[in-house]
């Protein structure tokens, strides 16, 4: 794949439409949006904007019907390669250990090596969960679950991450442990992000910028005017608190117009 010269452009959605059928409504409506490399950006909006179905497109899981989409300056047209997704659920193969489920990605392309053994155990490790490579699922709690989940999408080093709500069935302490854990991995490896979330505050704590999604169109983007890394007890700071009231304003004036015609 060739490198973009534009490190603004790492991954550009340019006048993206998709429709599930023809000549139905358009579920992502002409929607713009660049990802700097290294860049975390979060796509906020409520349930049924068609958030899910833009990171699709991103991914190259769903190919549009008009526009494109570029990913290190080579336009997709199927999935893109050196992305890893990570689900709302965690997905994980409950007759796999954490270290197995881990691998999967390489087990379903090669026999792994014992270099990807390797860099498994110190992804786990990365994760907090060196001591239980060798456990199923079922005896992992949730947000461990969701914690091998993260390491098995990093496995085979990828550039860009995608993240569809993983956190958002978690209990809140978990939650944030996880959010830090994921501002971590990827300030680590140089990796961007695109986060979707419905929860305002988890898109304010992890994004470089937040673009507000409804009725399939950005109807807000903006940069989180707030410090890398996230100092502790941000999240009890007028600046932070500002920033979700300000982003909730956003949320409430792209929604305007629908619920007027409702």
């Amino acid at each position: 794949m060739p490198t973009d010269p534009d490190p603004e452009g790492f991954v550009a959605i340019e006048s993206v439409r998709y429709r599930y059928e023809a000549g139905g409504p358009a579920i992502v409506d002409g929607v713009d949006w660049t990802v700097a490399r290294g860049a975390i950006h979060c796509l906020l909006g409520r349930s049924g904007c068609g958030k899910t179905t833009l990171l699709k497109l991103a991914a190259g899981l769903l190919l549009p019907d008009e526009g494109r989409v570029r990913v290190a300056g080579a336009v997709l047209h199927g999935p893109a390669p050196r992305v890893g997704f990570v689900f709302q659920a965690p997905t994980l193969l409950d007759w796999l250990s954490a270290l197995d489920n881990v691998l999967l990605p390489l087990s379903l392309k090669r026999r792994p090596t014992a270099a990807d053994r390797e860099a498994a155990c110190d992804l786990l490790a990365l994760v907090g969960l060196a001591d239980h490579a060798g456990r199923h699922p079922a005896a992992l709690s949730g947000g461990q679950q969701s914690r091998v989940a993260v390491a098995r999408a990093l496995i085979g080093g990828p550039d860009l991450l995608l993240l569809d709500e993983p956190f958002a069935a978690l209990d809140a302490l978990t939650r944030e442990e996880l959010q830090d854990d994921l501002l971590r991995l990827c300030a680590l490896r140089g990796t961007a992000a695109l986060f979707v979330t419905h929860d305002i505050a988890e898109a304010v704590y992890l994004g470089d910028r937040v673009a507000v999604m409804a009725a399939g169109r950005i109807t807000h983007s903006g940069p989180v005017a707030l410090p890398r890394p996230r100092p502790p007890g941000l999240r009890y700071e007028p600046a932070f608190a500002a920033a979700c009231r300000a982003l909730r304003e956003a949320m409430d004036r792209g929604a305007a117009p629908r619920e007027r015609a409702a």
